[in-house]
């Protein structure tokens, strides 16, 4: 008999989610800490599970995966719910483990399903025993355990962060279950769109239980479930944002678009649009990222950390209050002063090493740090710019074939200004002295 259902009236109907819900490491989709070749997924198959606490937000896999190593390991498995029980139940299980322990020789594992609602005394009369051996605990919470645990049983088990699933995981997840034994016998003639599980699949935020609950209900309204009839199982508008298709494509170039041409509030607008069609948002922070650099670079060059922060700050807390990380993220870079010098120079240095090809490196610009080289002539001449007034020489950096070549153009525009204006200052030096040639250096000058 599962543990699980120690609660549960075994006769009563189970949701279409509990039906299908897998049994196997195999079966938990879209989660990379449960991966082929994880030091988790080893020590589940080898029955060598240490004590964990399962962290994410609702429907991603805690339950299943504490699920999963009740079936797998020989340990005595015990659920237990922090809203029902307290210490008095506690003790109760720990004087059952010990026994068992003693008499049997059999270990225990404690599932603690919201763990986050035990208070520090609670969570505080576990630690000797998880210390001892005589449990192994497995919590699972949707809050942030270094707010919600104390950092002593924090350092007692490992931490294993389970992520709102990508939209192509959960198309995966409704596949798998509607192929399942449970759909079959339940709706044998039932048959799925592909737009159908597109919607599933883009308006379930991430959670695999909303979204099989949706499949649940649209094939108890019609056995034959399609995009339309998902709507209305949802009650609203379903937006069409299939990942391999226009629609997805045509929303994100308008939100690129609307943040180049400095509109915060298109930006917010297809922003929120992608979301709630159930887009990545780790997408949609991997485009703001490259937008940082393609278009504003030097002028803001803070827009990039602004987007590497935002994006951490995503993957710290998730979905629904890392939202407010990627709108901040947006309209930053909408109303960030804007530049395309990144772009134009990375184009400019392709076009000219695909021109000249394998040019020799300088004499002057090789290292000198052998008795060989030395008599080569490598580093002879090199001017070491922390010698001169305002830490700058002039000098070719180029080789000789293309000295003087201008790739980079920066613009007077943001904080490229003050950029532009220096590069300028130190050309117009360079091009007085005829720094602009191959004879730029002079091997004899000393510093």
């Amino acid at each position: 008999m599962d543990l699980f259902d120690h609660a549960a009236d075994r006769d009563a109907p189970k949701p279409f989610a509990e039906r299908v819900r897998p049994a196997d490491l195999d079966g938990l989709i879209g989660q990379a800490s449960t991966a082929e070749g994880t030091r988790l997924r080893a020590a589940i198959e080898r029955d060598r599970v240490p004590s964990l606490i399962l962290w994410g937000p609702p429907g991603v896999g805690k339950t299943t995966l504490a699920r999963i190593v009740a079936h797998k390991t020989r340990a005595f498995f015990e659920p237990f719910s922090a809203v029902l029980g307290g210490v008095r139940e506690i003790r109760q299980i720990v004087a059952a483990a010990k026994d068992r322990r003693r008499m049997h020789r059999r270990p225990t594992i404690l599932f603690i399903d919201e763990i986050h609602r035990f208070n520090k005394a609670q969570q505080d009369a576990l630690l000797p025993h998880i210390e001892d051996g005589t449990l192994t605990l497995i919590g699972a919470t949707t809050e942030n355990p270094s707010f919600e645990l104390n950092a002593a049983l924090l350092s007692r088990a490992q931490l294993v962060v389970l992520r709102p699933l990508a939209p192509l995981a959960l198309r995966s997840i409704l596949e798998a279950a509607f192929d399942h034994p449970a759909r079959v016998a339940g709706w044998p003639a039932a048959t799925i769109s592909d737009g159908a599980l597109d919607a599933l699949s883009h308006t379930a935020a991430g959670d695999a239980r909303r979204a099989l609950n949706a499949l649940e209900s649209a094939l108890d309204r019609d056995p034959q479930v399609t995009r339309d009839v998902v709507a209305e199982v949802l009650d609203k508008k379903v937006l069409r944002h299939d990942k391999s298709g226009d629609a997805h494509y045509q929303t994100v170039s308008a939100f690129i678009k609307a943040m180049r041409g400095s509109d915060p509030d298109g930006a917010a607008y297809w922003l929120q649009r992608m979301v709630d069609a159930g887009e990545d948002p780790l997408f949609l922070f991997r485009r703001m990222v490259i937008f940082a650099s393609e278009d504003i670079g030097h002028a803001d060059p803070r827009a990039l950390t602004v987007a590497l922060d935002a994006m951490n700050a995503f993957r710290f807390v998730g979905l629904p209050e890392g939202m407010f990380a990627l709108m901040q993220a947006a309209t930053y870079l909408a109303c960030a002063p804007k530049s395309n010098t990144v772009l134009t120079t990375l184009a400019a240095a392709r076009k000219a090493v695909a021109a000249h090809g394998d040019l020799p490196v300088p004499a002057h610009l090789r290292p000198g740090s052998t008795a060989l080289m030395k008599q080569l002539g490598h580093g002879r001449g090199y001017r070491y710019p922390h010698d001169f007034e305002g830490h700058y020489v002039v000098q070719n950096h180029l080789p000789d074939a293309i000295a003087g070549l201008r790739l980079f153009a920066p613009r007077e525009t943001g904080e490229e200004t003050a950029m532009a204006h220096r590069v300028a200052a130190w050309r117009a030096i360079g091009h007085a002295r005829g720094a602009d040639g191959p004879g730029a250096h002079d091997p004899m000058d000393k510093p």
